[in-house]
Order: C-alpha cells, then structure tokens, then sequence
C-alpha cells in the first residue's frame, strides 16, 4: 500500500508525516520490490531474487547432508 502511494502519488516526506514510517523503511520497501530485468523476457523483484538465493542455500545445505549420507552408506555395504 506504501509502496503503491509512493509510485503514484505521495513523496517520500509525505508518506513519512502521514504513516510516521520512517524514510529508511519506505525506502527497503521500495527497493524489495523494485523490478530487476532478468533477461529479455523476465523481471524479477528483489524480493523474490531474496527468495531464490534462500532456497538455493537451503537445497545445497541438503546435498552435502546426503552426499554425507550417502558415503556413510557406501562405506557400510
């Protein structure tokens, strides 16, 4: 909504004195969702480029868990 009102029609300074949020936090708002240009047919928000470097932290954190694994298995048999 913030974020909204800024692009349309509040400054920054407005939306400050009318919510009482500050100029830093609008600001975070702003670039979270600020639109990035993947490639030629795909944008992405920062957000969301956020999301996907999580996710690749956590997916590569489960492969080391089972290449772990699967040494321990492999050395059993």
């Amino acid at each position: 909504m913030i974020v909204d009102l800024f692009k349309s029609v509040m400054s920054l300074a407005e939306l400050n004195s009318e919510y009482g949020i500050a100029k830093s936090t609008i600001n975070s708002w702003i670039k979270d969702v600020k639109e990035i240009k993947v490639d030629e047919n795909e944008v992405m928000t920062l957000k969301e480029v956020k999301a996907l470097k999580k996710e690749i932290s956590r997916i590569k954190e489960e492969n080391e868990i089972l290449k772990k694994a699967m040494a321990i298995f492999a050395t059993k048999n």
